[in-house]
Order: C-alpha cells, then structure tokens, then sequence
C-alpha cells in the first residue's frame, strides 16, 4: 500500500495542479446555486475556487487521503463554513446525496477502473447534471516515467520491485469517450493537451517529484536514504535535459452531462 500522502508538503508544491484547474474551473458554467462534488479535493485550494464561484451553493469535497481531508478541513470550513462538507472516502465507493455535478482535478488517474469510476459518478448526479474534469493522459510524466523504470532495474534498488504495479490510467481522449458514453453520458467532449512544467532549480524539481509523481516508487523503498537516491538519480537527469527540470505533463480533459429522462432513448 502506498502511504498517505504529505498534504502540508502537497498543498505547498501543487501550484502546479492549482493553475491547470483554474483554467478548468473557467470553463465551467454555473448559475451559482449548485452543490457540486469536488472528486479528490486535495487539500482543498482549488475547491475554495469553486466554493467563490457558488456564492449560493456547496461544496462536498471528497478525497480518500485522511491527511488531505483533514487538510481541506482546516483550509475550507473556517472560510466557508456550512457551505463545505469534506467526506474521507473512495471515489468508487462514496455516497452522497444527488448533485448538480462533479468536478474534478489531477484524480481520476490515480483510479486503474474507469469504466467503473464514470458509472459510479453518474449515479451520483441528478439527471442534467455535469461531469467536469481533467486528469493526467495520454503520454503524461512519460519521460520520468521512462527513467524510473530504468532505475528500478538497477542495483541497488531492484530487488525492491518484484512486485511493482503501476498505480495509473492515462487514457486518450478517444477511449475516454467511449467509457463515458458506455457510462451512459451524453453530449461528451474530450481532448488532450499538452501541459509542460519547468521548475526553477534542482531543489524544487525533486521536492515536487518525490512528493507527487515519485510517490508510489519510493513506496517500495524501505530506507530514506534510497528513497533520496532515487529521487537524486532522477533529478540529475533532469538537469541535462532542453530546458532543464521540465517535466512532460499532458491533460486529459472531459465534460459530459447526464441526460434528462425524456432525452434517454
């Protein structure tokens, strides 16, 4: 099992995420009344985003971590107060009263069973309600990607790996699609884009892997000195590459809607 993540550190390091959902965020259209779902809030900085943009609405925030519930806990209800319920719970598995919509951010691909994920969320929502999110696809990291299972063939870290299993699901847009409509969503809209990150320095480009993307690789590694020498081994090839400490993120983002009763059929 891969631990629980460092939320004080994530919510710190995930300026990242946050500008990626801003441009989402602004995508969406609101009246302002809704209750919306926040699937893996985090700790909530871009929730408290969705929360202003729903002056007469409410938020439930949903994220299994227990550190980022508690996180968005502190962050959320002392600003917004009974408008926020932040649940610790499996997206798969939450349950929770009818929404207007689900809103999503840097999640879904941590869930291998998207077939399953689109289904469960569309139980979730009211009939003309909104799926609205954007995850990692396509080619995401795959660079870093490439260099870490490289690594983990090396001594002395790979004895440590007999059991690696990636953790994640980039999908394309077109297989994304598919999955939701099978789903039963309608009026789906998918794409990818490329969203490339450059990081000042060798100090917050292994700040920012080990807490996030290195995450479940340094899981396997029982001691903190290999962990630092993984993430060591990996930020020292980050330096030599055009531009330095860049890593290759892609997007995948989708919006879809429930159908109302009388358009089924």
């Amino acid at each position: 099992m891969t631990p629980d993540w460092d939320a004080q550190r994530y919510h710190r390091v995930s300026n990242p995420q946050v500008t990626w959902g801003l441009r989402v965020l602004d995508r969406l259209m609101l009246r302002g009344d809704e209750t919306v779902m926040d699937a893996g809030c985090g700790t909530g900085r871009l929730t408290a985003e969705l929360l202003e943009r729903l002056p007469r609405g409410r938020v439930i925030a949903v994220d299994e971590s227990a550190g980022m519930a508690e996180g968005a806990r502190s962050y959320l209800e002392p600003r917004f107060g009974r408008r926020v319920e932040v649940v610790q719970a499996d997206i798969l598995s939450a349950v929770v009263d009818p929404v207007d919509g689900v809103f999503s951010t840097a999640t879904f691909h941590w869930i291998h069973d998207h077939a399953q994920l689109f289904r469960h969320l569309y139980g979730l929502v009211k009939p003309g309600g909104f799926l609205h999110a954007q995850c990692g696809g396509g080619p995401n990291v795959a660079r870093l990607h490439r260099r870490a299972a490289a690594l983990m063939q090396t001594e002395p870290f790979a004895s440590y790996y007999s059991s690696w299993t990636e953790p994640w699901e980039f999908a394309d847009a077109a297989t994304t699609a598919a999955r939701l409509r099978a789903a039963g969503w309608a009026d789906i809209d998918t794409n990818l884009e490329p969203a490339p990150v450059v990081f000042d320095g060798p100090a917050e480009f292994a700040e920012f892997i080990e807490t996030v993307v290195l995450r479940p690789y340094l899981a396997y590694l029982p001691s903190a000195a290999l962990r630092t020498q993984f993430v060591d081994a990996i930020t020292a090839q980050a330096a030599a590459d055009q531009p330095p400490f860049e890593l290759d993120y892609w997007r995948l983002n989708m919006h879809a809607r429930r159908p109302e009763p009388s358009s089924i059929g």
